[in-house]
C-alpha cells in the first residue's frame, strides 16, 4: 500500500531529486524567480517557503538547517537578511506559481515560481501609476 508517502517522485532517484530541489531553491533565492514545469514548481514551493520560515526564525540552528539545503553561504545570507525583512509581517504564502504555457519540446506545462514582491514597492508603483493617470487627464 502507498499510505503516508508524501511528495512526487518525478521519475528520478531520491538523491537526484534532492539535489535538483536544492539547486532550484538556491536559484529561486538568487534570482527570486525560476521557470520550471508545474509539478516541479509545486514541489519546490514547499522547500522555498520553508527556507523563508527558517530565515524568519533567525537563530543559529535555523541558519545551519538552511545551510544543509542551500549550501551557498551568500544565498543564505540573502535569505536571512533581505528576504526575511521582506516577509517579516507575512504569515505564510511567500511564493506564487504563475502558469505560462507549454514547453516546446515535449509540451509539458510550464510555470514561473517566484517570491511575492515587496509590499512597499507595490504601493509605490500604484501611487506612481495613479499620479500618471491623473496627469494624463
Amino acid at each position: 500500500m502507498y499510505h503516508g508517502k508524501a511528495g512526487r517522485k518525478l521519475g528520478r532517484t531520491s538523491s537526484h531529486r534532492e539535489a535538483m530541489f536544492r539547486n532550484m531553491v538556491t536559484s529561486i533565492i538568487k534570482h527570486e524567480s525560476i521557470r520550471t514545469t508545474d509539478t516541479m514548481a509545486k514541489e519546490v514551493r514547499k522547500l522555498a517557503d520553508r527556507m523563508i520560515t527558517l530565515g524568519k526564525r533567525g537563530d543559529l540552528h535555523a541558519r545551519r538547517q538552511a545551510l544543509s539545503i542551500v549550501r551557498d553561504k551568500d544565498m543564505v545570507g540573502k535569505l536571512f537578511g533581505e528576504l526575511t525583512e521582506r516577509f517579516r509581517n507575512r504569515a505564510g504564502g511567500y511564493t506564487r506559481i504563475v502558469k505560462v504555457g507549454y514547453r516546446f519540446g515535449d509540451n509539458a506545462p510550464v510555470s514561473i515560481l517566484e517570491y511575492i514582491p515587496d509590499e512597499k514597492k507595490k504601493e509605490k508603483a500604484k501611487s506612481k501609476r495613479k499620479a500618471k493617470e491623473k496627469k494624463a487627464e
